[in-house]
């Protein structure tokens, strides 16, 4: 298929389609209204269902049905909206629906602003709803992996039988660069579990309420080792110039691409600095991380957020090595040149001696 000039916003919405994606609730918000749209367009052209709900709260109930109904279905939101779903999200993984969120994450907290942050990082990572469970997160770096990461988020939603977000910034979303869409599949058959209000499936049963504790507890430890089992076979990670870094940055998103730059710069002085940036939110790529730490001798995280990413890569490095951080919020997104000169006041005597000094 030839490469398509697409916003990252329409490039989730294609993929989806493309991925037999037949059903999409959802209530429009910036920066991620374009969503909403994209899939008001698409989705009748190939017999799907599009509805605008009167609200987040309503779209991600809406989306509990079309899952159970075992529909290919998703939404999409910011924030504010985002933190709306959040019960909802919960009653989703506690039923093991499979199904697609997207977050195109703006500043906050509270309206904020339209501009683009991370500051959702630990809203999503960490499951902002109640209870004992997880979401799986991909995060985008480019529009071309808006489309490829969407893909890869029905598989895994089918796989796992729980919900995953595509979790990109106000930059990514908005940001126009050329895409190869996959081939489209056939739209898969209903599961067996599915509630489809025929005979066969009038047994069917979608439920997150479990009265008996022991039953509940059952349950949660199914969904737990459900989790553990996508640790070890999902995560995942870019590595760039890691090879001989005695600096290894990281930053997802937008920043992975910042820090690419920082990459450069810092190589053309001399200075031996890589990239990890990681694709999978959760499962969180510890392995790469602890890995990474055998010869880089510090990690610089850099994020749109006041310090969310920057704990879960301290908790994967366990005091292995020193880990910095920088930041910008409010919808800033700092010049390859600002962090560069961040890591040289940070690290400065020793980058001249070409030797970065492990404290403690």
């Amino acid at each position: 298929m030839q490469a398509q000039l697409t916003k990252g916003n329409e490039a989730i919405v294609k993929a989806a389609v493309l991925a037999g994606c037949r059903a999409f609730y959802g209530y429009p918000i910036t920066p991620a209204s374009e969503i909403t749209e994209a899939a008001a367009l698409y989705l009748p052209q190939v017999g799907g269902v599009f509805l605008q709900a009167e609200s987040e709260t309503a779209s991600i109930n809406m989306l509990y049905g079309g899952a159970a109904a075992g529909i290919r279905c998703m939404t999409a939101s910011s924030g504010p909206g985002i933190s709306l779903m959040q019960e909802g999200l919960s009653y989703i993984a506690g039923a093991e629906l499979p199904c697609v969120v997207a977050d195109i994450m703006r500043g906050g907290p509270g309206l904020g602003n339209i501009a683009p942050e991370q500051s959702d990082y630990n809203q999503i990572v960490k499951g902002g709803g109640h209870g004992c469970y997880r979401t799986l997160v991909v995060a985008p770096g480019s529009v071309q992996e808006m489309a490829d990461l969407t893909t890869w988020a029905f598989d895994l939603a089918d796989e796992y039988r729980n919900p995953v977000v595509v979790l990109a910034d106000g930059y990514t979303g908005q940001m126009m660069e050329p895409v190869r869409f996959a081939d489209p599949i056939a739209v898969p058959p209903a599961p067996e579990w599915a509630v489809r209000g025929t005979a066969l499936t009038r047994r069917n049963l979608v439920t997150s309420i479990f009265l008996e504790p022991d039953l509940l507890e059952r349950h949660i430890r199914k969904l737990e080792a459900k989790y553990h089992e996508a640790e070890r076979q999902v995560a995942r990670a870019e590595c760039w110039r890691t090879d001989d870094a005695e600096i290894v940055l990281v930053g997802y998103g937008i920043m992975g691409r910042v820090l690419k730059a920082v990459v450069e710069q810092a190589r053309a002085q001399g200075i031996k600095v890589g990239l990890m940036r990681p694709i999978t939110l959760y499962p969180f790529p510890v392995a790469t991380l602890r890995e990474l730490s055998r010869n880089a001798r510090a990690f610089l995280v850099a994020e749109l957020s006041t310090g969310q990413l920057v704990d879960d890569v301290r908790l994967a490095l366990d005091g292995r090595r020193p880990v910095e951080f920088f930041s910008r919020v409010g919808g800033n997104v700092p010049s390859a040149e600002e962090v560069m000169a961040f890591l040289v006041h940070t690290f400065g005597a020793s980058i001249e001696n070409q030797e970065v000094l492990v404290h403690g």
